[in-house]
């Protein structure tokens, strides 16, 4: 695994980065904004654009990508990217290993993350682990036994969209709880918690037992021994944590409880290392 140079992709919904990862080193990150309303060569193409210019640095043993979507794992076919209109059916794994002669790896953003933390961050050493991300919605990726557990469809861990109140979880355990469920700039609320306004700290009270619920979803169905948070809203943590886990207790099972752990990721860079994990993951390493 040290010698490996693995190119980790990162496709977003306005830009592409990528660096190249060895033994969970990054080289200098590549960045690039992307054609998000051009054709699917002209996408491809804003991707190609980075990984030449990390292989120009040095040769790579194989291509990870994370994209924000559905994915056929097997295949390398992206689905439906929402931001992105042109890609609805990209065989993107023959893309690249048609052009670069060498494996290429993708997957959804949310199981890079997850699989960047198994590898890389606070999952080293776990055998079941599950990462939530806590963006504009809730995204989940799954590590079972050691590996990630992508599902037939790529759609293991899509707990954002199972019902809950009125809605779906993404409405009330992700971003979206602020900026569209109560209307107010996500941001501001995070500034104002800081200052001790009531009602700023009242939402993240009534925001932690939504993901409180969310993460009983989850210990029900995988059990993990450990939930690691990233996206933007984990880093509000402290005024969220203590209902979060007032929810969590009412779980059927007690001891679960007791030996779970829910931390906030500390990996820069997740959405690159997690891609470039991807390949030590197939390749069982």
């Amino acid at each position: 695994m040290n010698d490996l140079n693995i190119i980790g992709i990162d496709l977003g919904a306005t830009n592409v980065r990528g660096a190249i990862v060895t033994n969970g080193k990054l080289s200098t990150i590549s960045s690039s904004p992307i054609q998000s309303q051009g054709s699917e060569d002209d996408v491809l193409g804003d991707i190609c654009k980075i990984i030449n210019q990390l292989l120009m640095q040095q040769p790579a043993e194989a291509i990870g990508v994370g994209v924000p979507s559905m994915v056929d794992v097997k295949e390398g076919i992206v689905y439906d990217v929402q931001n992105i209109p042109s890609w609805k059916e990209v065989h993107l794994k023959k893309y690249l290993e048609d052009k670069y002669q060498i494996p290429v790896y993708v997957n959804n953003d949310a199981n890079c993350f997850a699989i960047g933390e198994y590898y890389y961050g606070k999952g080293k050493g776990q055998e079941n682990i599950l990462g939530l991300t806590l963006g504009t919605g809730l995204g989940a990726g799954v590590i079972v036994n050691r590996h990630l557990y992508s599902g037939r469809n790529c759609g293991a861990g899509e707990f954002g969209l199972l019902p809950y109140k009125d809605s779906v979880l993404d409405f009330y355990a992700g971003g979206s709880f602020f900026t569209i469920t109560n209307g107010i700039d996500g941001k501001k609320v995070y500034k104002k918690a800081f200052e001790n306004d009531e009602k700023a700290l009242s939402l993240y009270a009534e925001y932690g037992t939504n993901l409180g619920y969310a993460i009983k979803a989850v210990m029900y169905t995988y059990d993990p021994e450990l939930i690691v948070l990233g996206g933007s809203v984990s880093k509000a943590f402290p005024f969220f944590e203590r209902t979060m886990w007032d929810e969590i207790k009412t779980l059927a099972y007690p001891r679960a409880v007791e030996n779970l752990r829910v931390e906030v990721s500390e990996l820069d860079n997740s959405g690159i290392l997690g891609a470039a994990a991807l390949y030590l993951d197939s390749a069982g390493i």
